[in-house]
Formats: structure tokens, sequence, C-alpha cells
């Protein structure tokens, strides 16, 4: 089994990873997908409605990053998923 970590971070990411994630959930005998949101551009109130209407589970890990500056981003979104990484051991 191969155990996959799925990273986005807006919608337009999550919609090109949904036939993906769907994809791996439907062998679960081969993959393990492990789903992690960034963070950066997250609205609680949409975000059931999101996940559903893309039939996606909502992620496992939401890594918190918020809004900022691109670099200020990218650097939270580096520091945050190490860790993630380190405790998952993905293949």
């Amino acid at each position: 089994m191969l155990k996959i970590i799925n990273v986005a971070g807006a919608r337009p990411n999550f919609m090109k990873i949904a036939p993906l994630v769907a994809a791996m959930n439907r062998r679960p005998a081969d993959f393990h997908s492990i789903l992690v949101h960034t963070g950066q551009h997250y609205d609680a109130s949409m975000s059931q409605a999101f996940f559903r209407d893309l039939e996606m589970p909502e992620p496992d890990i939401d890594l918190g990053v918020g809004s900022a500056s691109h670099a200020v981003q990218t650097a939270g979104v580096i520091q945050a998923f190490e860790p993630v990484v380190i405790s998952e051991k993905p293949d």
C-alpha cells in the first residue's frame, strides 16, 4: 500500500485533485490517501458544502496558514508541512 499526501490550498486546487483523491479512495488496499489543506483560503462557512459538492472527504489535516503575502504563505506552508511529512512518512 502506498501512503500518499495530497496537499491543496484553494478551491481550484481541490477541484484539480478531487479525481485523484476519489480514485485513491476507491482502492483502499492500494492507497492510503491523506488530504492536507494548507489553510491559505479557508472559509469555514463554505467548506462543508464545497467538499460535499466535490464529493471529497473533509481534509485530514489543516495547516492553518492563513492569508498573507506569497512569501509569508509559502514559508508558513513549508514550516507547517514539515512535521506532517515527518509524522506520516509518505511513500
